[in-house]
């Protein structure tokens, strides 16, 4: 049984250890090259001493137009094939590797890259586990002396030869910053690097060989593809090699950057941060919208609905039998067939929205399967969107309504769920993987089984299962479920309404008018905010000066008080002595003895001897 990994959670496998098992799967290792000799002279020594058993690898140099033309050297492995393509690029050159490689899995590998004699098989154990796996390497960047070819097949530890050297930092620091790539299963697929990685040729059959019209950042995309096939990322520590010299990305980062991002964003739809203009429409469409057509106004109002939306990187895949469709031209308002009429009059030069008899190929990474006559809310795509990419979910159900003849629902599918649905629901032979010399088992893709070939083994959603896989519908969805996960949620909770019950959408003209009448209300708002803090500012000030003078009136108070406090205190010291003479004389009067008087009333008043005579007696 095929096993079910949930989101590219691969550790859920258990790999044998290095020598202690028993291979059964044939690799082809494409090793696309341009001029340099000397470093694919090394390569292939690498290759020469690979601990996977010879008889199961292949090797095919492809000679891209190096002048003069390369050669195989004396040391190679036994399965070695020279190729020409004389067309100039990377993808070229990979490509016509891949149409001439038989292997049950693919590794690409540079021609300036050294693998360690074990890097072959620590790749292909993994591979032997399940059929939609991408393996790759730890590669370091060396700038040391290159020894000669005899000295690298013999080397039992090629770190001897070509330390110090620099690691595969941005690789090493994805894989750190996600556990491994256990924990962003979206972005994993940037972990399809050409340097050395290996995949198995089922999902290469399945996403289709690298894209030949890009100059750069091909890897990138067909990982992209790669992971929309179905495939799950696994970063192998044990897989080693040196890469002769510094990549280009650690020579010019910044224009490779440059010109790849500007060709990925059409491709790649999960680099939303390329993707920031708000009307354009881009070669993959971020999510598909499938509507079978229905009465006019029901299709016209979800339809229009869908494009008017929030979420404008998405298309309309617009079903019905437009193949056979013949407008009535004498009596048209008789026509049993108008309202299909009108509805492919009425979309047929509507850019967004492709007129297909059937289900067509997945091109986006999400699809919506939509009901005629249900209107999705001016934001309900987005959100709906939001809840799949936050849970991880491959299957989101959206129940619409129930009724006594069945449910109405919405299902937004996941297509990296549903073709790794199809891998483990579809599988082919598996291999042996017991340990040394219990037995043989055919590989995956034997003439009998085709290359993974049988017409049951194609991903969900082909012709041969119809658009929801009729009588597989139920086992699809369990196998989704198993591997991504599935939610029920519903409807309204999310906007969706029926036709009957929406208010129209606004044309972008009245959008665009409500947006400036927002914002002229902002900038409005935005002056009063700032009128209210000058004011403020002032009221701080004032209160501030009310707080000094309220400081300065406490100040004048505290010393009125002390002053008060002083005075009264000199009047009662006053009143002390006065009462105290009181006291004093009146004791004396008690205890019979004059007062004592003040000096003057004791003797009188006194004059000057020269100017008064002697005092007069008194009378008698």
């Amino acid at each position: 049984m095929t096993p079910r990994i949930r989101g590219n959670d691969y550790t859920v496998l258990d790999p044998p250890a290095l020598g202690a098992w028993t291979p059964a799967l044939r690799v082809s290792v494409v090793v696309p090259a341009h001029n340099g000799q000397e470093k694919l002279d090394l390569a292939l020594a690498g290759l020469s001493v690979q601990s996977y058993p010879g008889e199961l690898v292949e090797v095919v140099v492809v000679d891209n137009g190096s002048s003069p033309a390369l050669r195989l050297p004396q040391i190679r492995p036994p399965g070695t094939r020279l190729i020409v393509c004389d067309t100039p690029g990377r993808a070229d050159a990979r490509n016509a590797g891949l149409a001439a490689a038989t292997g049950d899995v693919i590794h690409w590998l540079d021609s300036d890259v050294v693998a360690d004699r074990h890097e072959v098989e620590a790749h292909m154990r993994w591979h032997h586990l399940a059929p939609y796996l991408v393996v790759t390497s730890y590669l370091r960047f060396t700038t040391a002396a290159l020894p000669p070819p005899e000295v690298v097949a013999a080397a039992d530890d090629l770190a001897k030869l070509f330390e110090p050297a620099e690691p595969h930092e941005w690789l090493v620091d994805l894989v750190q910053r996600t556990n491994g790539l256990t924990e962003t299963p979206n972005r994993a697929f940037s972990l399809h690097v050409g340097g050395a990685t290996s995949v198995n040729r089922r999902l290469i059959d399945a996403a289709g060989p690298m894209d030949e019209e890009l100059i750069l950042g091909q890897d990138t995309e067909m990982g992209y593809r790669l992971a929309q096939a179905g495939a799950v990322f696994v970063p192998e520590p044990l897989a080693r090699g040196f890469h002769l010299g510094p990549s280009m990305r650690m020579r010019d980062k910044q224009p490779i950057d440059r010109v790849s991002h500007a060709l990925i964003g059409d491709r790649v739809p999960q680099y939303r941060w390329l993707r920031a203009h708000p009307t354009r429409q881009w070669k993959v469409p971020y999510l598909e919208v499938v509507v079978e057509a229905e009465g006019y106004e029901e299709t016209r109002a979800t339809v229009d609905a869908v494009l008017a939306g929030t979420v404008p990187d998405v298309s309309v895949l617009l079903t019905g039998p437009w193949d056979t469709l013949v407008p009535e031209r004498r009596a048209p308002l008789t026509d049993p067939r108008l309202d299909l009429t009108l509805v492919h009059g009425h979309y047929a030069h509507e850019s967004r929205v492709r007129l297909m008899p059937s289900e067509a190929e997945r091109l986006a990474p999400f699809r919506l399967r939509l009901p005629a006559g249900w209107v999705p809310g001016e934001d309900t795509l987005a959100r709906l969107l939001d809840l799949a990419v936050d849970g991880g979910y491959g299957l989101v159900s959206v129940l619409l309504a129930e009724a006594p003849e069945g449910v109405a629902e919405a299902r937004l599918e996941r297509r990296s769920a549903f073709a790794r649905a199809a891998l483990v629901t579809h599988p082919a032979p598996a291999p042996a993987t017991r340990p040394n010399g219990e037995g043989d088992a055919r590989p995956y893709g034997e003439a009998d089984a085709g290359p993974y070939g049988e017409a049951g083994a194609r991903p969900y959603g082909e012709a041969d299962l119809g658009p929801y896989g009729e009588a597989d519908a139920r086992r699809y969805d369990e196998a989704v479920d198993d591997v991504f996960g599935s939610l029920w949620i519903d409807g309204e909770t999310l906007g969706f309404l029926p036709a009957s019950e929406s208010s129209p959408g606004k044309g972008r003209r009245m959008a665009y008018r409500a947006r400036l009448e927002t914002e002229a209300e902002v900038v409005k708002l935005t002056k009063e905010v700032e009128r209210l803090r000058g004011q403020v500012s002032k009221w701080r000030e004032e209160s501030g000066r009310w707080r000094k003078t309220a400081v300065d009136l406490r100040r004048e108070v505290g010393g009125l008080r002390r002053e008060v406090a002083a005075l009264k205190a000199s009047r009662l010291r006053t009143m002390i002595k006065r009462l105290s003479a009181r006291r004093a004389g009146s004791s004396r009067l008690d205890n019979g003895s004059a007062p004592s008087l003040p000096p003057e009333e004791e003797t009188g008043p006194q004059t000057s001897p020269s100017t008064e005579g002697p005092s007069p007696r008194p009378a008698g």
